[in-house]
């Protein structure tokens, strides 16, 4: 007998070498999120390909609204079990020696025990194996796991969403917060949504869709403040709070509410199975134009107001809980991992009869969404939750997969942040986690995958698994078996050419602010060599060229990695598509600097001089590299904005507000690089070079 403990990780290992019916070779069975308490046995004579089948059935009469016990068959019995000492989404799972046992005490229970099945079974099919003798006992740690879709800035194509429900799906994600902004096609108010909104019926059929899947679409309406997306209209410029900036609603303009209620309104239209209304509030002063009264008094009579409104709709309210803090002083405590537990209690002793000043007026029936997504472990942080349960208000914490980083999430897709706020979570007995990805600088959404998976495993089965073992199981599960080794583990090694390529061709600057410089590509860009001056260039950009260096070799190995990866994945080679298109723009970059070097080290004319020609021949090689990215992003993504579309003032500098165009806002940098390279007079020689 194989017994896995639960909190071992879940790689079941079988040596059949006294099994002839099938090869003689281990066989590593990964689910993910991991279950609850598995043993395993020894080897079934069930055929995985026959089961594979059944699988696709049971699936397909879930989603058709059919009670899965219904669907038993001779191989496969599912069947409802109301006492079973599991919670609502919780399944019990057996596989004999030929046959397959599912109970839950619900249809979705049901539907998570045949997803678990279908991972088993292909995993048994990717390596010409049977299926384990095995019995499962699972159920998750959280009750709702929401991923929190931001499409303000642009959409994928259609298909891609339906893509994304099954992929959701299969990690047993229940819950979406879809940041709606101006993608809806608001019938009540028309002005709001962009020329390329979807529908109300066309959002509508993607929330069925989901629906179908047990995971239900709850929409997020910007509401005081992040409303650029609809103040920046004529129309609504008297609602401004500030009437010079589009970011902020007075909340003292009864028209503020009309504006915002028919926008609701529309959007619990186009998600019809909505359990929550998100309304945002974060990140906002407001003056209600000077009216004399608090920021936190005006903050807390606009949540009032649209509180009501969804406690009259039937749905929860979420609102994001960081100015209520940062009004009573509180809030800087929470991201202070040097304060001790006594001195951050010192701190609220202080300032805590701020907030119980209006204690009264925090609406009851909200649900106050705690967003850390750096050290949520924090002494401050536990502190401001147990603030808002001491006063009898719910309490949901929000983690993220993406926050400000351009071209891929970092930091291991932020695992120490997703699993810390996840067992917090879980100890504390939350109702759930929200794992936001935000589009303000807009990496390609196949670079959120694992920490999605990340998520969806600590979420459900709590601190099961290191954050190595995550990884390789997310590399099983979404390539297959023949990616679990660890050369295949390739992502981490991308993060610092990452990190290096956003600011590598400029002067101490941020790619993100460029677009306020008068002249950019004078004072931004990277200044180039001085033909009159060899080596001093050199001289003072050492530290970057050893990071160029570093990361060209780095990214050489990456890249030679994908391309073995590609050969032997058995599925979704399209994620390695995009992150070969990363690694390749790292490339251009760390390629650029490392050229530059040569023209300035040059020992002779001939030599500058073919340093210089290859140094004016990066323009076609990037020109064709974009049109390479341009070719496999645009397979999933829309990658520009409508010609008419109305940019918004850009309060926060999000990368992917600053132009129509897909490449004249991710790549502006390499454009600058590029043009300075072809007008540049330093790179003219006037004298000999031998004799200087």
């Amino acid at each position: 007998m194989i017994r896995i403990s639960i909190f071992n990780f879940l790689v079941f290992v079988l040596t059949l070498a006294s099994c002839t019916s099938v090869p003689t070779k281990e066989r590593n069975y990964m689910i993910l999120p991991s279950p609850a308490e598995v043993e395993i046995t020894g080897v079934s004579e069930l055929s995985p390909s026959a089961i594979a089948d059944r699988v696709q059935e049971m699936k397909n009469d879930f989603i058709s609204g059919k009670s899965l016990p219904e669907s038993s068959q001779d191989v496969v019995s599912l069947s409802l079990n109301p006492n079973a000492e599991l919670n609502s989404e919780g399944y019990s799972l057996m596989i004999s020696k030929d046959h397959i046992d599912i109970s839950a005490s619900t249809n979705e229970g049901l539907w998570y025990g045949v997803i678990t099945l279908g991972q088993l079974v292909q995993d048994a099919e990717d390596q010409d194996a049977a299926l384990p003798l095995i019995s499962i006992k699972d159920e998750p740690a959280l009750a709702y796991r929401a991923v929190h879709l931001d499409v303000k800035h642009h959409l994928e194509k259609r298909e891609y969403y339906y893509q994304l429900m099954d992929r959701l799906a299969e990690m047993k994600i229940n819950g979406i917060i879809l940041e709606i902004e101006d993608k809806l096609a608001f019938e009540r108010q028309p002005k709001v949504g962009s020329p390329d909104a979807w529908s109300i019926a066309e959002w509508k059929k993607l929330s069925e869709y989901a629906m179908a899947r047990n995971i239900r679409i709850s929409p997020l309406v910007q509401g005081l403040g992040h409303a650029s997306f609809i103040l920046k209209h004529e129309e609504y410029q008297d609602l401004r709070d500030d009437p010079a900036s589009d970011w902020a609603f007075n909340p003292l303009d009864e028209r503020t509410y009309d504006v915002q209620f028919d926008l609701y309104s529309d959007a619990l239209a186009a998600f019809p199975f909505a359990q929550y209304l998100h309304v945002g509030g974060d990140e906002v002063h407001t003056t209600g134009r000077g009216s004399g009264k608090s920021a936190l008094e005006l903050q807390l009579t606009w949540l009032n107001r649209v509180s009501s409104y969804a406690e009259e709709h039937q749905v929860t309210p979420i609102f994001w809980d960081d100015m209520p803090l940062q009004n009573a002083g509180v809030y800087g405590s929470i991201f202070n991992r040097k304060l001790t537990e006594a001195q951050v209690d010192s701190i609220w002793q202080v300032n805590e009869p701020k907030l119980n000043e209006y204690v009264e007026m925090f609406p009851k029936n909200c649900i106050y969404m705690r967003w850390n997504y750096s050290m949520p472990e924090t002494p401050g942080n536990n502190r401001a939750m147990k603030w808002f349960t001491d006063n009898g208000f719910q309490v949901m914490g929000a983690t993220a997969g993406q926050t400000r980083w351009n071209l891929m999430p970092l930091e291991e897709s932020n695992t120490a942040n997703i699993r810390d706020f996840a067992l917090i979570s879980i100890d504390n007995q939350a109702d759930g986690l929200l794992l936001t990805l935000w589009d303000d600088d807009s990496p390609h959404f196949e670079l959120f995958q694992r920490g999605i998976a990340i998520f969806a495993e600590y979420t459900w089965s709590g601190k099961k698994r290191t954050s190595e073992e995550i990884h390789t199981a997310f590399r099983q599960r979404t390539f297959g078996s023949e990616l679990t080794s660890s050369e295949f583990a390739f992502i981490n090694d991308l993060e610092a050419p990452v990190a290096f390529w956003k600011n590598a061709l400029l002067e101490s600057r941020d790619r993100n602010r460029l677009r306020a410089m008068d002249n950019p590509m004078r004072d931004a860009v990277l200044t180039l060599p001085d033909a009159n001056s060899p080596g001093e260039w050199v001289k003072r950009n050492e530290v970057k060229l050893t990071k160029a260096r570093e990361n060209k070799l780095a990214v050489d190995s990456v890249l030679s990695t994908i391309a073995e990866a590609k050969k032997v994945a058995k599925r979704n080679t399209y994620t390695l598509d995009v992150y070969e298109q990363v690694a390749k723009v790292t490339q251009f970059s760390n390629r650029s600097l490392l050229l530059l070097e040569e023209w300035d080290l040059a020992k002779t004319g001939e030599e500058r001089e073919a340093a210089k020609d290859k140094l004016l021949n990066l323009e076609s090689e990037w020109k064709s590299q974009l049109a390479e990215l341009e070719e496999v992003y645009g397979k999933t993504r829309v990658l520009d904005k409508p010609a008419t579309y109305l940019l918004d003032q850009d309060h926060h500098v999000h990368l992917a507000n600053q132009a129509i165009k897909f490449s004249d806002w991710q790549f502006y940098v390499e454009g600058l690089f590029i043009q300075k390279i072809k007008e540049g007079n330093s790179l003219i020689m006037t004298g000999d070079l031998e004799s200087k």
